[in-house]
């Protein structure tokens, strides 16, 4: 055993104290690295075993004051390679510190890029407020989570990846909202078109319809015009069985038999032919109008074997007979006029058969321009 002066007892706790002094320095700035990080906790693990070991030393210098020369050497030794371990951790320790500003560095640039997302699509409405919502849930998350670190260091890269989950699934959502909110503008302006190309539609159909309400309107003008034409002409006959009626922008004129007709025959008498002649006369010069003369018989049968043999046969003869009547005394043209028979099936009294004998004259405007209109829609 050699003792050792006091000098030199004193060194060593001298070294000693000023290791110590080094490690629990780098160990605080370890230690906050590692609460803002997450992940220099072995670090901090070998600078606590350094200086319990060297806490240990200086124990027994201090209580022994004499140590055998071999055991002195050891620990010497041994203080040299904690030295040199120390310096390596400031290299480490240093490294460590440059990573952490990098880290620092790319989460602010990530936060000012988060921020500048948030307020770009502020605009989007209602889906992106309660996205920005749910981001501000995870930004407390992530706090709290912050809050926990010390406690929770070994868990802390499971929560991290937690953390990352859900943001990635936040950043998932975004993308599905924005999706939708495309898609919603497409439809929004695919409805908008579908909606203008209707309002276009309606504008023409009323453009169209005034075009026919007033074609409507000048033609029953005309018929109202050409009743009181007709009316006026026919003055002589009115009580003698000749009635003018306007009805749906036609005119009709009806003829009893007994002003134009014997019974069973179809040759008109002089006075019947004067009514159809001045009727004629009337409307000779009239344009773009239809003529119809229609015969119209009662329910009594004919039973004969010359012509006519039937009520059908009758009626198409005495309506036949009008026509060339009409187109023989005026200037009325052939091609506005034609004849039909209606026998005895469109009777107009249940119980007066004189009123079902008859000819009716019907003046209809041609609506040739109006199907135009509706052929055009």
């Amino acid at each position: 055993m050699m003792c050792n002066s006091g000098s030199a007892r004193h060194e060593l706790l001298a070294d000693f104290d000023l290791t110590t002094n080094d490690l629990l320095k780098k160990r605080k700035k370890v230690r906050l690295t590692n609460i803002k990080f997450g992940f220099l906790g072995h670090s901090i693990i070998i600078i606590m075993k350094t200086q319990f070991f060297l806490f240990s030393i200086a124990l027994v210098l201090v209580f022994t004051g004499c140590v055998p020369q071999r055991k002195y050497a050891e620990l010497d030794s041994r203080k040299k390679s904690l030295e040199s371990e120390n310096v390596l951790l400031r290299k480490e320790n240093e490294q460590f510190e440059a990573q952490a500003k990098e880290m620092s560095t790319s989460i602010e640039t990530k936060d000012l890029s988060i921020n500048r997302l948030t307020a770009d699509t502020t605009r989007y409405g209602k889906d992106y407020r309660q996205l920005r919502s749910q981001y501000d849930k995870i930004l407390e998350l992530n706090t709290a989570l912050d809050a926990k670190n010390e406690s929770m260091m070994k868990n802390v890269s499971s929560e991290n990846q937690k953390l990352l989950t859900e943001l990635n699934k936040a950043q998932d959502d975004l993308k599905r909202k924005e999706d939708a909110l495309k898609q919603l503008e497409k439809t929004v302006n695919e409805k908008q078109s579908a909606v203008d190309a209707a309002n276009a539609n309606l504008k023409d159909r009323e453009a169209k319809l005034l075009d026919m309400q007033q074609l409507l309107k000048a033609q029953e003008e005309a018929s109202a015009a050409l009743k009181e034409k007709v009316s006026a002409a026919l003055t002589n006959f009115k009580d003698k069985g000749l009635t003018v009626r306007e009805e749906n922008g036609k005119v009709y004129v009806s003829m009893e038999a007994k002003l134009l007709f014997a019974s069973g025959s179809t040759a008109v008498d002089p006075n019947g032919k004067k009514a159809i002649v001045d009727l004629a006369k009337a409307i000779e010069n009239e344009v773009d109008m239809e003529v119809i003369v229609e015969g119209h018989t009662d329910t009594d049968k004919i039973s004969s074997s010359s012509i006519p043999r039937d009520n059908w046969e009758l009626s198409v003869l005495r309506a036949t007979e009008v026509v060339k009547i009409m187109t023989s005394n005026s200037k009325i043209k052939p091609a506005m006029l034609s004849a039909s028979g209606r026998s005895e099936y469109q009777p107009v009294s249940s119980t007066d058969k004189a009123k079902n004998r008859r000819i009716e004259i019907i003046l209809q405007p041609d609506l040739g321009e109006l199907y135009k209109i509706i052929e055009t829609k």
